[in-house]
């Protein structure tokens, strides 16, 4: 069902600014009504768009913005691809891997520049570096992204792919799996699973991170369609604005940001799991060659880098080069 916040306080005067600069749809000043799909139901890593929303950032740039959960990264940006959402936000190795099957879709910037993927256990279990995972077993999901590079991460760090085994299951019930002793542990994004693992099982709960151990990639940013990239330039320089706003100022005010969340969804996490998943976000937000620059910004390299990745891991079979699926210009004319 389509989830859809509206701002009561200040729309009026936000209205009439439109108005009087131009900011909103065309000439007229009105909203131009948009649609964002996350990547999952809501979480901690999107208080700074809930953030926005609230603060009116999206009205100050013309947006009238309803944010809709989604049910995994490729679903959304099937959706955008397909223009039944205006905009996603998703992971980029499902962007990749729907752009390779015929999907038009386009970055407008990657966020999540460190990827969340984590190896997650329980802290008693004592695992503290890659080689104490030999001979254990580990709950996923087939055919993820983060499944798809445990391998590499593995290769990485000089163990055998056979020395840890995976066991398939559906992304809901890794969390169980691990809390019933299933398993020893899972894969999952450490910002999301982490926590609330912790919380649900009242045990400390420790991660061993893919890019603090020799694999990084990119996570989740903004998407839209490469006909609302052709066609509506306007309308995208706009909400790539404002979204880069929303999580600058969100960083600026992260209580306040955990705070417009409620009432987001009924899976809603408790404030204090959302604040970890937030504050676990913002450290994710850039690289080496990205320090400094706003929420967004990309650089071509990193871009590279992660499509090689995913060559060698087999989740995707071939690619082009990063300006086949990135549009980084609207990100930097803040």
């Amino acid at each position: 069902m389509k989830q859809q916040l509206k701002l009561t306080s200040g729309a009026a005067a936000l209205l009439l600014a439109a108005a009087c600069t131009g900011g909103g749809g065309g000439d007229t000043g009105e909203l131009d009504e948009v649609t964002l799909m996350l990547n999952w139901y809501p979480y901690g890593e999107h208080a700074p768009l809930y953030y926005g929303l609230e603060q009116g950032i999206f009205e100050e740039h013309g947006i009238d913005l309803s944010i809709e959960p989604g049910q995994g990264s490729q679903r959304t940006v099937q959706a955008a691809g397909a223009g039944q959402a205006d905009f996603g936000w998703a992971d980029t190795p499902a962007l990749l891997a729907s752009a390779g099957e015929g999907v038009p879709v386009r970055s407008l910037g990657v966020y999540l520049q460190t990827t969340p993927s984590a190896v997650q256990f329980f802290a008693e279990e004592e695992i503290e570096e890659p080689a104490d995972l030999e001979g254990l077993t580990l709950a996923s999901t087939a055919g993820d992204a983060l499944t798809t590079t445990f391998p590499a991460f593995l290769a990485a760090n000089d163990i055998d792919e056979d020395a840890v085994e995976i066991q398939n299951t559906d992304s809901a019930g890794k969390i169980s799996a691990v809390a019933s002793g299933q398993t020893d542990g899972l894969l999952g994004f450490a910002h999301d699973q982490a926590p609330k693992m912790a919380e649900e099982t009242g045990r400390e709960v420790d991660v061993l991170r893919y890019a603090d151990w020799n694999l990084n990639y990119y996570g989740n940013g903004l998407l839209t369609s490469e006909s609302a990239v052709e066609s509506d330039e306007d309308l995208v320089q706009r909400m790539v604005t404002a979204t880069q706003e929303s999580w600058s100022a969100a960083q600026d005010n992260p209580e306040k940001a955990v705070a417009a969340m409620e009432g987001a969804s009924e899976q809603l996490p408790s404030d204090q799991v959302l604040t970890e998943q937030l504050d676990a976000t913002f450290e994710l937000l850039h690289t080496d060659a990205t320090e400094g620059e706003a929420p967004g910004v990309n650089a071509e390299e990193d871009w590279q880098q992660t499509i090689d990745i995913l060559i060698e891991t087999g989740f995707i079979e071939e690619a082009g080069t990063p300006d086949a699926y990135w549009t980084g210009e609207f990100a930097e004319a803040q």
